[in-house]
C-alpha cells in the first residue's frame, strides 16, 4: 500500500539533476514524435504511470512550434464494463478535461474510451454463457475486456494511417517478467520497437528506466496540463493498493487484480487487498462489490467446482484430467456455471447493484447494462433452452421494475413444464428435447433446411449422461 509517509519522502523541489531528468525524457519524446509521419496511441489507465507518460508527452509537445504538430496523438483507456466506479468517474472527468484542454491550446489530443463489443463482455461470457471466474491458468477475460477493445482501435488507426506508435508507461521496474519483455523485444531504430501482434503498429516506452519514487515526484511537483488533480490521485493510491493496470494490447502483461487500477471483480489473484484497502479507507459502500468478487472467488475451490458447474464442455462433452500414477481416473474437467447458478448470479448481482445505488454516491449507478441483460436474455432463451424467461422475471423481482424485452414467437413457461413432466415420465433429459426442439424453431420456415440435419446431429452427440452416471461409468471401468 502507498503510505502517506512515502510521499512525505518525496522530494517535491526541482532540483538540478532532476530538471535534467525530466529535460532528456522530453527531449527524447520530441525526437520521437519528430522522427517520422505515424500518428501516436497513448495507452492511459488513470494510474500514476500512465498520468506520468500522458503528462510528459503532453508538457514536451507543448514546448514544440505548432507547425511541428502535424501527427495526431490518440489518447485511449480501457473501459471493461467492470471497472470500480470511483475510478470510472475519475478517468471520465480526465478524459473529458483532456479533450477541452487540447483544443482550447491547439494541441493533437484526443480522447477517447475503448470498450469490449456486447457480445464480450464480462456478464455476457459468465451470466450469459456460464464462462467460469478467471484463474491464472484461464485468464479469459483479459483478450476479451483488454487486448480486443484496445487492438481494435489500434488496427483502425493502422487502417487510416498505414502505421502506428503505440505509447505505453510500462517500466522495467514493475515486475520481473515485465522486465525481462522488454529487454527482449527487437529494437527498431532508435526509439521503438516492433508490436509483436500487431503488423504495422510499434511500441515507444518513454519512462521505462524511471523509478516509483521519480513518477512520484514528478507528478507531484509538475502540474498536470490538461487540468487534472494529481493530488487526487495520490489520495487514491494512499486509500488503497499501489498498483495499476495499464493498457494492455499482448498477454505479456501481468494479473491486476492487486491493482487499485483494475477489475473489481477480478478473481485471479487471491484477495483483492485494494478494494479491502479502499473500503477501510472510508468508502463502506464498496462492500457489496467485494462481497460479490469473493463469492465468485469461492468457486474456484476444487471441492466447489461440483456444486456450480456442469459436469459437461460447453460443446457437450465430458472431459477428464490425466490419469493418476496409480492408473485411476484423474477426476472431471469441469465446465460452464449450471443455469441455475447463472440465475443466482444475476440476480445477486442486481442486488449489489440496487445497494451500490442506495449507498454510494450515484442513485444511477449501473454495474450491469440493459443491453448486457438483453444479450444474456437472447443467449438463455434462444440457444439454452430458457423457455420460462427468467431475466425479465428476476429483474423485476430483485428492482420492482419492468425489463422491457422484444417480443418473440417462442416457446413460454407453460410448454416447459409440459416436456419436462413428459421427459420425466420417458426418463429422457429435458435439456436434450429442448434443444432439438429450438434447433427445429430456428430453422422453421427458412427455405433451406439442410443445416438442421447438421444441428440435430451435433445435439444428439452430445454427452447427455448425469453426473452420476458418469460416475458410475468410471468407477466401473476402473473396476474392470
Amino acid at each position: 500500500m502507498l503510505k502517506a509517509s512515502f510521499l512525505n519522502k518525496i522530494q517535491l523541489s526541482i532540483d538540478k539533476d532532476f530538471q535534467e531528468l525530466i529535460d532528456s525524457l522530453y527531449t527524447l519524446i520530441q525526437n520521437a514524435y519528430l522522427a517520422d509521419n505515424r500518428p501516436w496511441v497513448i495507452g492511459y489507465s488513470g494510474g500514476k504511470d500512465s498520468t506520468v507518460t500522458l503528462q510528459a508527452v503532453w508538457h514536451a509537445l507543448s514546448r514544440l512550434e505548432p507547425e511541428k504538430l502535424t501527427k495526431k496523438v490518440y489518447v485511449i483507456t480501457s473501459d471493461t464494463y467492470v471497472e470500480t466506479p470511483v475510478i470510472v468517474n475519475y478517468i471520465d472527468t480526465n478524459l473529458e478535461k483532456i479533450n477541452t484542454a487540447a483544443q482550447k491550446h491547439s494541441l493533437p489530443f484526443e480522447a477517447h474510451k475503448v470498450t469490449p463489443e456486447i457480445d464480450n463482455t464480462f456478464w455476457v461470457n459468465m451470466i450469459g454463457r456460464g464462462y467460469p471466474a478467471p484463474w491464472t491458468n484461464f485468464r479469459w477475460c483479459t483478450d476479451r475486456l483488454k487486448i480486443a477493445p484496445a487492438n481494435r482501435f489500434i488496427t483502425d488507426c493502422v487502417t487510416k494511417h498505414g502505421e502506428v506508435v503505440v505509447v505505453l508507461g510500462v517500466r522495467k521496474e514493475e515486475s520481473s517478467s515485465r522486465a525481462g519483455h522488454m529487454n527482449k523485444r527487437k529494437s527498431i531504430g532508435e526509439f521503438f520497437t516492433r508490436h509483436h501482434d500487431l503488423t504495422n503498429a510499434w511500441v515507444f516506452s518513454p519512462i521505462e528506466d524511471w523509478y516509483t519514487d521519480e513518477v512520484w515526484r514528478y507528478l507531484l511537483a509538475i502540474p498536470n496540463p490538461w487540468g487534472g488533480n494529481n493530488q487526487e490521485l495520490a489520495a487514491m493510491y494512499k486509500d488503497a493498493q499501489d498498483g495499476e493496470c495499464p493498457l494492455i494490447i499482448d498477454r505479456s502483461a501481468p494479473s491486476c487484480g492487486n491493482s487499485r487500477f483494475g477489475c473489481w471483480v477480478c478473481t485471479v489473484v487471491q484477495k483483492d487487498l485494494s478494494m479491502e484497502a479502499t473500503i477501510k479507507s472510508g468508502k463502506p459502500w464498496l462492500q457489496p462489490l467485494l462481497d460479490y468478487r469473493n463469492k465468485l472467488a469461492a468457486t474456484q475451490e476444487p471441492a466447489e467446482k461440483e456444486k456450480f458447474r456442469n459436469h459437461r464442455r460447453r460443446t457437450g462433452v465430458v472431459s477428464y484430467k490425466k490419469n493418476n500414477e496409480d492408473g485411476s481416473c484423474g477426476g472431471i474437467i469441469f465446465g460452464p456455471y449450471k443455469p441455475e447458478f447463472r440465475k443466482e448470479l444475476l440476480r445477486s448481482l442486481l442486488q449489489t447493484q440496487k445497494l451500490v445505488q442506495t449507498n454510494g454516491p450515484n442513485p444511477n449507478e449501473k454495474l450491469i447494462s440493459d443491453q448486457e441483460l438483453l444479450k444474456i436474455r437472447h443467449i438463455w432463451r434462444f440457444e439454452e433452452g430458457d423457455w420460462e424467461d427468467t431475466v425479465p422475471q428476476i429483474y423485476q423481482e430483485v428492482t420492482g421494475q419492468e425489463f422491457s424485452v422484444p417480443h418473440d414467437n417462442w416457446y413460454g413457461k407453460t410448454e416447459f413444464q409440459t416436456l419436462s413432466d413428459s421427459c420425466k415420465e420417458l426418463d429422457i433429459p429435458t435439456a436434450l428435447l429442448t434443444e432439438l426442439l429450438d434447433a427445429e424453431k430456428k430453422q422453421h420456415g427458412m427455405k433451406k433446411r439442410s443445416q438442421i440435419f447438421n444441428s440435430i446431429d451435433s445435439i444428439l452427440k452430445k454427452d447427455w449422461r448425469s453426473l452420476e452416471q458418469v460416475y458410475t461409468d468410471i468407477e466401473n471401468s476402473e473396476a474392470n
